[in-house]
């Protein structure tokens, strides 16, 4: 465990504004989080390494329960999820959300209350379900018809199980084409326009063993403006008014999914969330009120907006190369342990740490080390014109979506994960070495 004095701020606010609030600059070129230098962390762990600040996470969880004061608030494990990550999570009073049966197991066996995970799912497989019921999941969300006989199946005639329906309110909203999935033309959800949730409703309350508690949407993923959340709450109340009409119906819960937008730069856009807590629940108020339902305790799912802004990659600089107009920087990792820039074309903002430099910016190309010409962490960004081989670059915002979504591309192995606090570090996810990868392989 590492101990540190207390550090001297020497940066600006703007400076670090995506990065952890805990974020100072002891000394010129040396960047701390969480009272921990990065460089220690680098040399310490290795490279890459993931740095996760805890109280950032914690306090992010503690701002959602806050906006949200009388809504259910569910972590979207499929960010990232570790033991420490469930235990932080509970311990912050957040529940879970859940996409698989590794997911799911993760979570229970390290203590998560059963009954505060939601199950998800496009697909969800016999294993996914079985392990869900063996465990007393919270609820599980309904995806597609076919899921409704299967569950009824698995939970017996004489077994009880509380469900939602993933309902497709035909919105687009998200960063990205590839994260928007509150449209009809996607694999996620039942369609309100072609009666497709309403059949799957009417199918569920035929079945006495399952438990329709409520509707759920998601709109997609890096949404930074309140208004298609209030245009998912009118479509959703209308879909329960009529339901109400036709069953006498009235749902007690209402989740709106999450998709959170966060900025990955200085100057980006970010999703407000004190707006969003103050529209949505005034826009759920009129429009029940309207319908003449009461109002459903409203549940969220926020993932990226919880762990994304907490973490930091660090890598270490392997070769400096000039190509025409370019200059490529070349790092330890990439596309295997973030693939987002290659899937989404998403954008970092990549800085020099562990030592001062006074050179002069210059556009570099940082890339990594794998065989694929697009496997490029952050394209044409600015940094000091003198980097060499040996230098650490770490990349802030690497909290979401990159280590769980990492692959074993050229049998590489995954980086560890890291946590700092109070200025120690401590290892939480080990890294991956060819010894487990070899143990993998079992036939020749």
């Amino acid at each position: 465990m590492t101990t540190l004095h207390e550090p001297v701020v020497t940066t600006t606010p703007a400076d670090l504004s995506v990065w952890p609030a805990s974020t100072t600059e002891p000394r010129p070129g040396d960047l701390a989080v969480g009272g921990v230098p990065l460089a220690e962390v680098a040399d310490r762990f290795g490279t890459p390494v993931y740095v996760l600040d805890e109280n950032e996470v914690r306090e992010r969880c503690r701002t959602y329960r806050h906006a949200f004061p009388d809504a259910e608030v569910l972590y979207a494990a499929k960010a990232f999820l570790c033991r420490a990550m469930v235990h932080w999570t509970e311990e912050e009073g957040l529940g879970l959300d859940v996409c698989s049966a590794g997911e799911l197991e993760l979570a229970v066996t390290t203590g998560f209350p059963p009954e505060r995970i939601v199950l998800h799912g496009n697909a969800k497989s016999p294993r996914d379900l079985e392990t869900a019921l063996r465990l007393g999941v919270g609820r599980i969300v309904i995806d597609s018809p076919s899921e409704i006989a299967r569950l009824a199946a698995a939970v017996g005639p004489d077994g009880h199980q509380k469900v939602m329906v993933r309902v497709v309110p035909g919105i687009s909203a998200g960063g990205h084409e590839k994260i928007r999935t509150g449209t009809d033309d996607q694999k996620f959800g039942l369609s309100i326009a072609d009666g497709y949730a309403q059949h799957a409703i009417a199918r569920i309350l035929d079945q006495p063993q399952l438990e329709l508690t409520g509707l759920h949407c998601h709109l997609g993923s890096q949404i930074t403006s309140v208004k298609p959340y209030l245009a998912a709450v009118r479509r959703m109340v209308g879909l329960m008014a009529r339901l109400h009409e036709q069953h006498g119906l009235v749902l007690p819960e209402l989740d709106l999914g999450g998709g959170h937008g966060i900025a990955y730069r200085p100057g980006e856009a970010a999703l407000d969330l004190t707006a969003l807590a103050r529209k949505v629940r005034a826009e759920l108020s009129d429009a029940c009120a309207a319908a003449g339902l009461p109002v459903p305790r409203l549940i969220i799912e926020p993932g990226r907006a919880v762990v994304g802004p907490a973490g930091i990659a660090v890598y270490r600089v392997l070769a400096v190369k000039n190509t025409g107009d370019h200059t490529f920087v070349a790092v330890d990792g990439g596309m295997s342990d973030n693939p987002r820039p290659a899937l989404y074309g998403v954008r970092y903002a990549p800085r020099l740490i562990g030592r001062a430099s006074t050179a002069p910016a210059a556009p570099v190309t940082v890339v990594g080390r794998h065989c694929e010409a697009g496997d490029v962490l952050a394209a044409d960004v600015e940094l000091p014109s003198d980097l060499r081989p040996g230098d650490l670059l770490a990349v802030p915002v690497a909290g979401a979506y990159q280590l769980s979504m990492a692959s074993g591309y050229n049998l590489v192995g995954r980086p560890p994960v890291t946590a700092v606090r109070d200025g120690h570090a401590r290892l939480l996810v080990r890294r991956e070495s060819l010894d487990d990868i070899r143990r993998r392989d079992v036939g020749l």
